[in-house]
C-alpha cells in the first residue's frame, strides 16, 4: 500500500456511497449523516438511482455519471449487489474502495467464493479494497466519518495521536467512545472486517510514515498475513511507534489438535503471543490497556534491564495502593519500596517512609510537595523499573494536590504512571492532557506495566540452508531422526528389524525397540514401546508383540519393522516441537518430555527459527525443567548443547519449508559436558 493509497482511504478528497439512503436513521443512510455532522470538507457523491436527493443532497445514478473518479466509494449493498458495485468502482478507475455487506468468508464455501472473487476484482482493476464486512474508517483530525458505526452519533470526534485498526467494525465505536471519555483522541479508525483484500498490516505498514500518528492500536480476532504484520512491526519498531494489540483467544480451546504433543501445547494462542513478542508488537490482557497504556510506551523504547528491576508504588491510600501491588504480584513483577539510598535521601527533606513493599505517604498526607520530592527521588533513582502513584480522594475533589504533582514530576527516564482510585474524569483528563500514563482499574493499571516491562526488539530476520527431502508425505520415527540429523541435532544410533530379520550381533543391551510406522505417532498408547529389553532373545520377543499390537490396534496402518536403539539415559528428558501454526507460522516449543507433555501446559514457545540464546532464555521458562539446571544442589544437565540442539531444530522453518510438523519427544539430556541425544521424532509435510 503507498501513501496514496493511505490518503484515499483515511482522508480522501472525494467520496461516494452506493446504496446511500434517504433516511438518516437507517444503516445506509448514516456514512452520509455523519459525514456532515463532523464536517467533512470533501466532495460527496451519494449513489442511488432510485432518487433524485438523498437526505436533501443530490443522487447520482451510477460511478459513471459523476464529474469525476472519486477517491474512496463505500459500498453500502447486500452481498450480491455489493459484489456487482466492486466490479463498476474497477472499472470506473476507483483508488479505494470499502465494502459492508457480509456474506462472505464466514458463510462457509460458497461465501469463500464469493471473497475470493472480491480478491480477484481488486487485483485485476488495482484498486484497494478494505472489507467485506467493514464499518468503514473514520478520520478524526480531517471529519471524514466514512462509517456506519452508530458511535458517530457523538457531537464531536476526540482527535488524537493514535491509529487504531480493528478487526471488528463494531469496536472502532467503542474506542472511540471509550477514549472520549478518557480525553484519549485518536489521528483515525478503520475497520478492516474480512481482509480480503487490504489488511491489517498493510494499512499499518502504510501509515508508518504519517507524521500524525504517534501509536498503533490493534484490535485482532485472528492474525491474517503474518508477514506483513511481521513487516509493519519493523517498520514502526524503526521510526519510534509502539504497536499494542489486545487480541481475542487466550482461552480458546476449541482448536483441532495435531497428532503431536507439540500440537495440545499449542492449542491455546501460544502461538499468537510468541508472535506479538518476537515481533515487538506489545499485547495487553485488558481492554482498556489497549488505548491507556499508549502513553506509557510512546517515546520509549523496549529495554531488557527493566525485567530485573522491582516497581514502585507511591500511594496516599494503603487500600489502593495494594490493589496494585497485588495485580503487579499476580503478573509476575516484583514490587519493592524505597532503597536505603532514596530513604536517606527523603530524609534530608524530613519524609519518612515506613519499611514495606509501598511506598505509602498516607500519613504525611496528599501534599504537592511532599509527592514531589517522593516522585523525584524515586524516578532519579536507577533502581526502579517503573513508578506508579496511586491517588486516593484528593483524586476526585484537590486534583491540584497529589494530581498536578504528577503531571509536574513527569519527563524522567524512568516511566511514571499513575492510577485515580476513586471516580475522577477531571484529574484522568488532565492527566490525558499532559500524556501522562493513567489508569482507571488496578488490573489495567498492572497489565500495562506488565506490557512496558516485556516488551523486546524485534527479533533480526535469519536465514537457513536448505536440506533435502525424500519425496514422501509419511515418515517414520528413524526418517524424520535422519532429517534431524541433516540439520545438526545429536540423534541415537538405530536398527531396524522386519518380522522375519535375523537378531544381528553387537547389539549394545539393554535396548528400546518401538513400533516404525509414518502413520502411529503415539506408540505407547497401543502397546508399540518395550524397554529395557536385555538380551537378543527378550528382543525377538519383545518385537513380535510389539508388531502384534500394532496389527491389532491399527490394522491399516503401514508398518516398516520395529525400531531397536540403545537405552539412552541422562538427568532429564526435554519434548522439542515445531509446527506451522495457521495465524502465527512457524513456531518453535520446549517443554518437559515424555508422554504427558501436554498435560501439564508447562512450555516455552517462540516463532521460529531461534538462535541458542533464545532457546536458552525458553528452557529458564519452563519450570519443569529446572532442575536440569542444578536446582538445590542437583547435577547440572548439558543445557548449552540443548540449546544448541533446539535452535538447530528450529531451522525447519527456512530449511524445510514443506514440513508441517515436527517434534523430538523425548531429547535425552546428559550431565554437563556430555551433550544432548534425541531418541524419537516425528515428521509431517504439508498435505
Amino acid at each position: 500500500m503507498t501513501e496514496l493509497d493511505i490518503e484515499a482511504l483515511l482522508r480522501p478528497k472525494s467520496v461516494a456511497i452506493i446504496g446511500a439512503s434517504d433516511d438518516g436513521t437507517r444503516t445506509a443512510g448514516r456514512p452520509l449523516r455523519y459525514l456532515r455532522r463532523h464536517g467533512y470538507k470533501g466532495r460527496v457523491y451519494p449513489i442511488n438511482p432510485r432518487r433524485e436527493t438523498v437526505q436533501g443532497e443530490p443522487a447520482w445514478p451510477d460511478l459513471v455519471s459523476l464529474p469525476e473518479v472519486p477517491d474512496h466509494v463505500y459500498i453500502v449493498l447486500g452481498t450480491e449487489p455489493a459484489i456487482t458495485a466492486l466490479e463498476a468502482c474497477a472499472e470506473a478507475g476507483v483508488r479505494t474502495a470499502s465494502i459492508l455487506a457480509d456474506g462472505f468468508a464466514e458463510d462457509g464455501p460458497a461465501g469463500e467464493a464469493r471473497q475470493h472473487r472480491v480478491a480477484e476484482i481488486a487485483k485485476a482493476g488495482g484498486m484497494r479494497v478494505l472489507g467485506p464486512n467493514s464499518m468503514g474508517v473514520i478520520d478524526c483530525l480531517g471529519g471524514c466519518a466514512l462509517s456506519v458505526n452508530a458511535a458517530l452519533d457523538a457531537e464531536t470526534l476526540p482527535k488524537g495521536r493514535l491509529m487504531a485498526i480493528s478487526q471488528s467494525g463494531s469496536l472502532i465505536g467503542t474506542l472511540l467512545s471509550r477514549g472520549q471519555a478518557r480525553g484519549i483522541g485518536f489521528s483515525s479508525l478503520t475497520s478492516v472486517g474480512n481482509e480480503a483484500e487490504l489488511s491489517v498490516g498493510e494499512i499499518g505498514l502504510a501509515a508508518v510514515g504519517d507524521d500524525s500518528v504517534d501509536a498503533f492500536l490493534l484490535f485482532m480476532e485472528t492474525i491474517r498475513r503474518p508477514d506483513m504484520m511481521a513487516e509493519f512491526a519493523r517498520a514502526a519498531h524503526g521510526v519510534g511507534k509502539p504497536v499494542i494489540v489486545y487480541k481475542l483467544g487466550r482461552s480458546d480451546a476449541g482448536r483441532e489438535l495435531a497428532v503431536s504433543h507439540t500440537g495440545a501445547l499449542l492449542g491455546s494462542d501460544a502461538a499468537a503471543d510468541a508472535f506479538f513478542r518476537d515481533h515487538g508488537i506489545v499485547r495487553v490482557e485488558q481492554f482498556e490497556a489497549l488505548f491507556e497504556t499508549a502513553p506509557l510506551l510512546i517515546g520509549r523504547a523496549p529495554e531488557t534491564e527493566r525485567q530485573a528491576k522491582p516497581v514502585a508504588v507511591v500511594t496516599t491510600t494503603g487500600g489502593g495502593g495494594a490493589m496494585v501491588v497485588d495485580r503487579l504480584g499476580a503478573s509476575g513483577i516484583a514490587v519493592e519500596g524505597v532503597t536505603e539510598d532514596v530513604r536517606t535521601k527523603l530524609a534530608e527533606h524530613d519524609i519518612s517512609i515506613r519499611p514495606g513493599r509501598l511506598v505509602d505517604v498516607t500519613l504525611a498526607g496528599a501534599k504537592y510537595e511532599t509527592m514531589m520530592t517522593v516522585l523525584g527521588t524515586l524516578l532519579d533513582s536507577s533502581a526502579y523499573a517503573a513508578v506508579v502513584a496511586v491517588i486516593g480522594s484528593s483524586a476526585q475533589f484537590h486534583p491540584q494536590l497529589a494530581v498536578q504533582s504528577i503531571i509536574d514530576s513527569s519527563g524522567h527516564d524512568v516511566p511514571l504512571a499513575a492510577f485515580m482510585v476513586p471516580q475522577a474524569e477531571a484529574s484522568l483528563a488532565a492527566l490525558a492532557d499532559a500524556n501522562v500514563p493513567a489508569f482507571r482499574t488496578p488490573e489495567t493499571c498492572a497489565d500495562a506495566i506488565r506490557a512496558l516491562i516485556e516488551w523486546r526488539h524485534p527479533k533480526p530476520a535469519t536465514t537457513a540452508t536448505p536440506i533435502s527431502l525424500p519425496e514422501q508425505t509419511g515418515f517414520s520415527e528413524t526418517e524424520a531422526l535422519a532429517v534431524f540429523a541433516d540439520l545438526g541435532v545429536p540423534v541415537t544410533e538405530r536398527v531396524i528389524l522386519g518380522a522375519e530379520d535375523a537378531i544381528p550381533d553387537g547389539l549394545s543391551y539393554p535396548v528400546a525397540a518401538k513400533i516404525l510406522s509414518p502413520e502411529i505417532a503415539h506408540k505407547t498408547e497401543i502397546g508399540g514401546v518395550e524397554l529395557a529389553v536385555a538380551d537378543a532373545g527378550a528382543l525377538a520377543a519383545a518385537r513380535d508383540r510389539i508388531l502384534t499390537a500394532a496389527r491389532t490396534h491399527a490394522p491399516a496402518a503401514q508398518l516398516d519393522g520395529v525400531l531397536v536403539q540403545p537405552m539412552a539415559t541422562g538427568l532429564g528428558e526435554v519434548l522439542v516441537g515445531f509446527a506451522r501454526d495457521a495465524e502465527a507460522g512457524p513456531v518453535v516449543t520446549v517443554a518437559p518430555g515424555g508422554i504427558l507433555a501436554e498435560l501439564y501446559g508447562d512450555a516455552a514457545t517462540r516463532t521460529a527459527p531461534i538462535n541458542a540464546a533464545t532457546a536458552c532464555e525458553m528452557i529458564a521458562e519452563v519450570k519443569g525443567l529446572a532442575p536440569l539446571a542444578g536446582y538445590r544442589g542437583l547435577p547440572k544437565g548439558d543445557l548449552t548443547a540443548l540449546a544448541e540442539a533446539v535452535a538447530a531444530f528450529s531451522q525447519l522453518a527456512l530449511a524445510a519449508p514443506a514440513v508441517s510438523e515436527a517434534e523430538i519427544n523425548p531429547m535425552i539430556v546428559r550431565v554437563e559436558g556430555e551433550g544432548v541425544i534425541a531418541v524419537d521424532g516425528l515428521l509431517r509435510l504439508t498435505t
